[in-house]
C-alpha cells in the first residue's frame, strides 16, 4: 500500500473586520474564529488611523465606519476580551499610529499574563504607501520613518515574533500601478527602512539578520491570475537578492520572502456583483498555485464590498472559499507546479528586469522618501490608473458585465439592495464619544500630561519614543492626544496629489470632444472658464476615484482645484468661495456622505453659493442615493458608473440646470 500524502500546512485564513464598537467586532472575532478562522486582521476606523479622538472635528461621520474605533486603552481591552493573545496571531491594518496601537496591544495582553515575547502578529506600519495611495498619514515623511524605526528596534529587541512592518504593495495595485511598479515601489520602500534602521545604530550589526527576517510584506492578487504568480515568484527572486547582495544576509531562512495577501477589491464591480465571486477564486488561486510563491496569510475581499458594508454571511462565504480550495482540493499534496515552465521564467524574467530598472529609477532620486516628496511615484499611480480606466472605456481590456456581456438576469443576491449589505450602528459615533469623554473625565491628568511631555522631549531627540509611548498608554493618554503631541513636534503633511501634468486621455475621440465643446460653450455663456471643484471631506483618503475624475474633468476643458485629502466641510465651503467654482464634486468612500454632504451643501447656501451644483461619489446605497437627491444634490455617481466622460457630460448638463442656460 503506498504512503499516505501528507498535505502542506494551509496558510493563515483571516477575514478583514471591525466596526461600530469594540464590543460589536470583539463578538464578531470570537464568531468567525469559531468557525475556522486562524488569525486575526483588525480593521480601525479612520480616526484610530490618522489619530483622532471620536470627537474631534474631522472625525465627524467617520467614527466606527470603516473599523473599529480603538482611542484608549479601555477599549483595546475590550476589543480582545475573552480572546487569549499568547495564542493568537493578530494583524493590525495601521500606520501612522501603529507606534501606538501596538504600545496598547502590548499593556492589554501584559495585563491577561501574556510577556511581550510571547506575542506573535503583524502592525502594517508602511507608511510611505499611504502617501502614495491609501492617505492616513499623518506626519511628514522623514518623522514617519523614524517612528517606524523606532518600533522595527524596539520590536525586535523585545516582542522576537512580531512582525513589525508590512510593506504594503495592496494599495498600490489599487492606485494603478502596474506590475512593475508594485514590484518596485515595494522594494524601494523596504530599502528606505532597512536604510533607516541600519543608520539609526539602534540594532546591534549582529542582530541585523532579524530586522531583515521579520519584514514581511502585504500584497495584492489581481484576477490576471498567470502574472500574479509571476509577480510573486518575481518578488521573492528580488527580496532573495537585494538582502543577499546589499545587507549581506547569510541565513536563508532571513532572506525568505513572506507574504500575505488581500486580493483585489479593485475589479470588484457593482454591476453583476456575483462575478466578483468568480474574481476572488481567481485571485486566491494566483497566490497559492504556486508551492515556492505562496501567500503565508490570505484574506478574501466579499462578493459584495463595492455595495458596502458586507455582512457577517458575506465574509463567512469568503472563508468558505478558502476552506475549499485548502482542505477539499488536493492543492497542497504537491511541490510547485510551474517549476521548469518556460513561460512562467520568461514572464518572471521580464518582471524583474523592469523592476530593477525602476528601482534604480527611484534610488538615483534618493530613495523612496525623496520619491514621494517630488510627487514622482504619486504621478506614476495616478498616470497608469487613468490609462487602465481608458483601456476599460474604450473596450480594450474587458470588465464581464461593465462593458461587456451586460445583458442580465435579476440577482437574487440584490433582489434587496438595502438587505444586501450591513449598515454600521447608527449610535456608533455618539458611543464612542461619550466612551472616549467618560475615559477623559476619569484619566489622572497629572500623569498623563506628563506622559506627553515625555513623549514631545524625547520627539526632539533620537530617542527610542516606543518606551515613552507605552508610558502614555500606562497613563491613560488617547490616540488623539499622543498624536496631537507628535503634531507639535513634527508638524503635519499634505502630500503632493500626483494630478497635476497628468493626462487622461492621450487622445480625444468623438465623445470627450463633444463635452470638450459643450464646457467651452458653457464657460462662453456664463463669462469665463468653467472651474470645477473636487473635494474630499472627512478623513476618507482612498482619493483613486477623485484624482481620476480631476484628470478626467481637466482633460475635458475644466479649470481643476483639487486640493487633496482631509478636509472639513468648512474648508470646501471656504475653497468654493475663493475659486468662485461652478460646480462642488465631492468623493466619499467611506460611508460618511450622509454626515458631511449636508454639512457642505448647508455652508454652501450660507455663503450665497445656491447656482452652484454639488455631486456625489462613492460607496453609496440606492436607499441613501435617492435621499441625497431629494435633499438637492444634483448627481450621485457609484462604482456602476465606470464612464468618467459621461459623467463630465452630466457635471455640464448639472451647471447648466443650475444657472438657467437650457
Amino acid at each position: 500500500m503506498p504512503d499516505k500524502i501528507v498535505p502542506d500546512k494551509p496558510w493563515v485564513m483571516r477575514t478583514y473586520a471591525g466596526h461600530s464598537s469594540a464590543a460589536e467586532s470583539n463578538a464578531l472575532y470570537r464568531k468567525n474564529l469559531a468557525k475556522g478562522q486562524t488569525g486575526l486582521s483588525v480593521a480601525f476606523d479612520l480616526p484610530t488611523q490618522t489619530g483622532y479622538d471620536p470627537d474631534h472635528e474631522l472625525s465627524r461621520g467617520e467614527v466606527g465606519k470603516v473599523g473599529v474605533p480603538i482611542p484608549h486603552l479601555g477599549s483595546m481591552r475590550r476589543l480582545f476580551q475573552d480572546i487569549p493573545l499568547e495564542e493568537m496571531n493578530t494583524s493590525m491594518t495601521i500606520n501612522a499610529t501603529a507606534m501606538w496601537l501596538l504600545a496598547m496591544y502590548q499593556v492589554a495582553a501584559e495585563e491577561q499574563g501574556a510577556p511581550p515575547e510571547s506575542l506573535a502578529g503583524t502592525t502594517q506600519n508602511d507608511i510611505i504607501k499611504e502617501y502614495l495611495s491609501r492617505g492616513t498619514y499623518v506626519f511628514p515623511p522623514e518623522a514617519s520613518l523614524r517612528l517606524t524605526t523606532d518600533m522595527i528596534a524596539y520590536t525586535v529587541n523585545n516582542i522576537p515574533k512580531w512582525n513589525p512592518l508590512n510593506i504594503c504593495s495592496y494599495h498600490l495595485q489599487e492606485a494603478g500601478a502596474t506590475p512593475v511598479q508594485e514590484l518596485a515601489f515595494a522594494m524601494s520602500t523596504a530599502i528606505a527602512v532597512l536604510d533607516s534602521v541600519k543608520d539609526s545604530g539602534q540594532v546591534d550589526e549582529a542582530d541585523f539578520e532579524k530586522v531583515v527576517g521579520r519584514i514581511s510584506f502585504f500584497v495584492n492578487a489581481g484576477v490576471r491570475f498567470i502574472e500574479e504568480t509571476c509577480k510573486m515568484r518575481a518578488f521573492g527572486q528580488l527580496w532573495e537578492e537585494i538582502t543577499r547582495d546589499r545587507y549581506g544576509v547569510t541565513d536563508p531562512k532571513m532572506r525568505r520572502f513572506r507574504y500575505g495577501v488581500q486580493v483585489n477589491s479593485l475589479g470588484l464591480t457593482e454591476a453583476q456583483p456575483e462575478n466578483n465571486v468568480q474574481r476572488i477564486v481567481l485571485e486566491m488561486l494566483g497566490v497559492t498555485l504556486s508551492k515556492n510563491a505562496r501567500a503565508r496569510a490570505v484574506q478574501l475581499p466579499a462578493w459584495n464590498e463595492a455595495l458596502g458594508l458586507p455582512r457577517p454571511w458575506d465574509q463567512q462565504w469568503s472563508l468558505r472559499l478558502q476552506q475549499v480550495l485548502a482542505f477539499e482540493s488536493d492543492l497542497l499534496e504537491y511541490d510547485d507546479i510551474f517549476e521548469g515552465s518556460h513561460v512562467i521564467e520568461a514572464k518572471v524574467a521580464d518582471l524583474v528586469e523592469g523592476a530593477k530598472a525602476e528601482i534604480d529609477r527611484v534610488q538615483a532620486m534618493g530613495g523612496a522618501v525623496a520619491a514621494v516628496e517630488t510627487g514622482y511615484m504619486k504621478q506614476a499611480l495616478v498616470s497608469s490608473h487613468a490609462e487602465r480606466r481608458s483601456r476599460i472605456e474604450a473596450g480594450e481590456l474587458k470588465v464581464v458585465g461593465v462593458n461587456s456581456y451586460t445583458e442580465t438576469e435579476p440577482s437574487p443576491l440584490t433582489a434587496d439592495l438595502d438587505g444586501a449589505i450591513m449598515a454600521s450602528d447608527p449610535k456608533a459615533e455618539a458611543n464612542a464619544i461619550a466612551d472616549v469623554q467618560q475615559w477623559r473625565s476619569e484619566q489622572d491628568r497629572a500623569a498623563v500630561e506628563e506622559a506627553l511631555e515625555r513623549v514631545a522631549t524625547e520627539a526632539k531627540t533620537t530617542t527610542n519614543l516606543m518606551e515613552a509611548t507605552l508610558a502614555a498608554v500606562r497613563a491613560g493618554a488617547t490616540v488623539g492626544e499622543w498624536a496631537h503631541t507628535l503634531r507639535g513636534v513634527f508638524g503635519e503633511y499634505r502630500a503632493p496629489t500626483g494630478v497635476s501634468g497628468v493626462v487622461g486621455v492621450a487622445e480625444a475621440g468623438a465623445e470627450l470632444t463633444a463635452v470638450r465643446e459643450k464646457v467651452a460653450a458653457t464657460g462662453e455663456q456664463l463669462g469665463g472658464r468653467l472651474r470645477f471643484l473636487v473635494g474630499k471631506p472627512g478623513l476618507d483618503g482612498h482619493s483613486n476615484g477623485a484624482e481620476q475624475v480631476a484628470v478626467r474633468a481637466r482633460d475635458a476643458g475644466f479649470e481643476v482645484i483639487y486640493q487633496g485629502i482631509r478636509l472639513t466641510p468648512s474648508q470646501i465651503v471656504a475653497a468654493a468661495v475663493a475659486e468662485d467654482v461652478d460646480v462642488v464634486g465631492l468623493s466619499i468612500l467611506s460611508g460618511s456622505h450622509m454626515e458631511l454632504v449636508p454639512d457642505v451643501q448647508k455652508g454652501l447656501a450660507e455663503a450665497g453659493l445656491t447656482n452652484v451644483p454639488v455631486i456625489v461619489g462613492g460607496i453609496i446605497p440606492d436607499s441613501d442615493g435617492r435621499r441625497l437627491e431629494e435633499s438637492g444634490i444634483a448627481a450621485v455617481f457609484t462604482p456602476k458608473d465606470f464612464g468618467i466622460t459621461d459623467i463630465m457630460d452630466r457635471v455640464v448638463d448639472e451647471i447648466r440646470k443650475a444657472n438657467d442656460l437650457d
